[in-house]
């Protein structure tokens, strides 16, 4: 049984988070947790917080998150009733990342899905803030962000982002490779080109490698010259190929980095309209059996 870990803040795009972890498990055995974390509002003024009980706070938090929790269970069980799928809820009075990583261990988890944005993010905002600190922070699991507007496609077309300038272990790329091979997919590489030029000979390598861990699934190679930043041109490519997953491995100096520390006027343009899978750098020595094979049983 899989163990899929989703934070919520009880957003709509929260919620669209929900709904696609759903679907794209059916017809899996999975137990489903909902995290929610929690800090206390602090008073503005030491006249304020004179007029508070130790406590209270934190109190009416917990309350307020045991109760959001409850809403989403009944709304799942409403749209989505499903005798594979079980549900554990966490209300923690802890910093979002903490919980994920403490939650990760201690419940085994297999990927972590989030939304985008939060309960107040913008429209013109590339991802929101807890997100990318997801992102940055989490390096033993995958994380799997569902924009707002994306509704569940079955993942038939997955652009896989690289340079070519790390070599890619086999178990790394398992999460890709069995996400592909269990739903059919093809996998279009993408080289985003800084500049016109041939590969070098380590890239060469490396895209020759990818081609035989890729043997006996369909792919295709596509080189690309940036245009305005990484970002964007991976949003106009998914967009004219109608690509429905974009997935991208997590290292120094990987196009996830470049992107989370890309100049916000640079990546206004990138919603990722389209939901992005970030796969944890594990190196060569990582096992066959890592939790990170979250596509092994999934239902064609």
């Amino acid at each position: 049984m899989k163990n899929i870990l989703i934070p919520t803040d009880f957003s709509e795009n929260s919620w669209n988070a929900v709904r696609y972890a759903l679907e794209l498990y059916k017809g899996e055995d999975c137990t489903f947790h909902l995290l929610n974390t929690y800090t206390p509002i602090i008073p503005s003024s030491r006249f304020m917080a004179s007029s508070f009980q130790p406590g209270l706070l934190e109190i009416g938090s917990l309350e307020n998150s045991k109760k959001g929790l409850s809403d989403i269970l009944k709304r799942i069980q409403k749209t989505h009733k499903n005798t594979n799928h079980h549900f554990k809820t966490i209300s923690s009075f802890n910093l979002l990342v903490d919980e994920i990583k403490d939650v990760i261990d201690r419940e085994s988890i297999d990927l972590i899905v989030t939304g985008t944005k939060g309960a107040t993010g913008l429209d013109e905002i590339f991802m929101g803030s807890n997100t990318v600190r997801i992102i940055k922070a989490i390096r033993n699991c995958p994380v799997l962000t569902i924009p707002l507007q994306f509704k569940y496609v079955k993942p038939k077309e997955v652009v896989f982002a690289t340079d070519f300038k790390r070599y890619y272990s086999k178990s790394e790329l398992a999460p890709l490779m069995e996400l592909a091979k269990s739903f059919k997919a093809s996998i279009r590489i993408v080289y985003v080109q800084e500049e016109i030029k041939a590969l070098s000979e380590i890239q060469q390598f490396n895209l020759n490698m990818l081609r035989k861990y890729f043997k006996g699934i369909e792919y295709y190679i596509h080189t690309v010259s940036e245009r305005n930043s990484v970002s964007n041109t991976l949003e106009v490519f998914a967009d004219e190929l109608e690509i429905h997953l974009l997935a991208m491995l997590n290292y120094q100096h990987s196009y996830v980095e470049r992107i989370t520390r890309e100049p916000v006027v640079k990546r206004l343009a990138f919603h990722t309209q389209v939901p992005l899978l970030v796969i944890p750098e594990l190196g060569m020595n990582a096992p066959s059996n890592s939790k990170i094979d979250i596509g092994a049983e999934l239902v064609k």
